[in-house]
């Protein structure tokens, strides 16, 4: 089976030029390029058509023969919400979701309306929490 979300080439800047709905998502999407790629050290890259992600991991599947590369942490700017790949399981990181603000759950995928919605420094927990929890798991690249 092939992983149809690798890393590609394109241009994070005219991804979230283009794909950001509104004004405010556009600007939520630079704040977060910004914020993520200070916090993790890592240029942003495209996954895909549409997540933004910062340094990877190689994965291997305990259910299935699916492995590959994926982001350590990412976003995207969707119409709806901007969707956080922050989020891993790792120790601790229920309570601090607690923490986190206004936001949804998907399946490992947070979403938030607004930035504004929530506390950037519960999230910037978050985002060291995944990167240390996937590395341990899986190796540092």
């Amino acid at each position: 089976m092939t992983i149809k979300t690798t890393q590609t080439q394109h241009s994070v800047e005219d991804f979230i030029e283009a794909f950001a709905a509104t004004p405010q998502k556009k600007q939520d999407g630079f704040e977060l390029l910004k914020l993520m790629k200070a916090h993790t050290g890592y240029d942003p890259k495209m996954w895909g058509p549409s997540i933004i992600g910062f340094g990877s991991y190689h994965y291997k599947s305990e259910r299935s023969r699916q492995e590959g590369d994926w982001p350590l942490v990412g976003f995207s700017p969707r119409k709806a919400a901007l969707s956080l790949y922050v989020y891993s399981g790792a120790p601790g990181q229920e309570e601090l979701l607690k923490q986190l603000g206004k936001f949804t759950m998907g399946k490992g995928c947070i979403y938030v309306k607004k930035l504004t919605d929530i506390h950037i420094d519960v999230l910037k927990e978050m985002i060291s929490g995944t990167i240390d929890f996937l590395e341990a798991k899986w190796g540092k690249q």
